[in-house]
């Protein structure tokens, strides 16, 4: 189901999805979400406040998830084949540099971004996520939930994937969180559906090699942020993201879990904004 904000974009793998928004003049900075995961899944209240403050704000949906297309067969691919998608989304922009900001697997996105495409990269945020999927991950009982296939009948699935953020998601903030949770759920399944995508990207997470040495060579505006409260990828993997990332500024928040809550969207959207400015 698209939205009149969604645009397309013919890469050479896929057609991907994406919308542009904030100030169209403004320096542009690039939201990457993770693992089985849409676009919708930035907040808009984020969107609009980093345009408020005055950037470009672009946000993809990443291959096998939301409305972006394959032009071919789907296949396995490694996680830079993720990462070389958003180069060519900037190439279809006529975007040279961007600041770079990625959650989750969007984090080891990102990274990624930053090592192998560094000219393309003005500042990287990292949220969320780990230098290696060894580091911080989460026990059986998380990742089988994430794993679980959705039932067939509409209104079960939307119920599980709602359950499902509440599993991974912040506890201290989670007072207020339900609707919200539930209003996504019910917007992701209606929007679009990937049954088999979510395996070929945790694949693609898993194979991955490690990028902590590569991340010490980096020399650019960096911010980690992290929740006390993830169970999905634990707070090790925000540590060790910080210390492989030379001066890197580092948020840890007690109060968040894998998700991005109400309470603290305006002092996440503050740090995402300050680090680019360090640029």
């Amino acid at each position: 189901m698209s939205d009149e904000r969604d645009q397309f974009a013919e890469l050479t793998t896929v057609r991907m999805c994406f919308r542009d928004e904030g100030d169209p003049k403004g320096e542009p900075l690039l939201l990457i979400m993770g693992l089985s995961s849409q676009l919708i899944h930035w907040p808009q209240e984020v969107v609009d406040a980093l345009g408020e403050r005055g950037y470009r704000v672009i946000r993809p949906d990443n291959r096998d998830s939301g409305l972006t297309e394959w032009k071919e067969a789907p296949r396995q691919y490694f996680l830079r084949a993720l990462a070389r998608d958003t180069v060519e989304l900037l190439d279809h922009l006529g975007i040279e540099q961007a600041h770079v900001v990625g959650a989750s697997m969007g984090g080891m996105i990102a990274q990624l971004l930053a090592i192998e495409h560094a000219p393309r990269v003005r500042s990287l945020c990292s949220m969320m996520s780990t230098p290696h999927f060894s580091i911080g991950m989460g026990d059986g009982e998380v990742l089988q939930e994430l794993a679980k296939p959705l039932p067939p009948e509409r209104a079960e699935a939307i119920t599980q994937i709602a359950d499902l953020y509440t599993l991974i998601g912040s506890k201290t903030c989670a007072d207020n969180e339900h609707e919200r949770r539930l209003a996504l759920a019910t917007e992701a399944y209606d929007r679009a559906q990937h049954p088999d995508g979510g395996a070929r990207q945790v694949t693609a997470a898993l194979i991955a090699p490690g990028r902590r040495r590569r991340l010490q060579k980096l020399r650019i505006p960096a911010l980690v942020i992290h929740g006390a409260e993830d169970p999905l990828i634990k707070i090790a993997g925000g540590e060790a993201t910080h210390a492989a990332l030379a001066d890197s500024a580092y948020l840890p928040l007690d109060a968040m879990g894998h998700d991005l809550p109400e309470p603290l969207l305006d002092q996440v959207t503050a740090a995402i904004a300050e680090n680019a400015a360090r640029a």
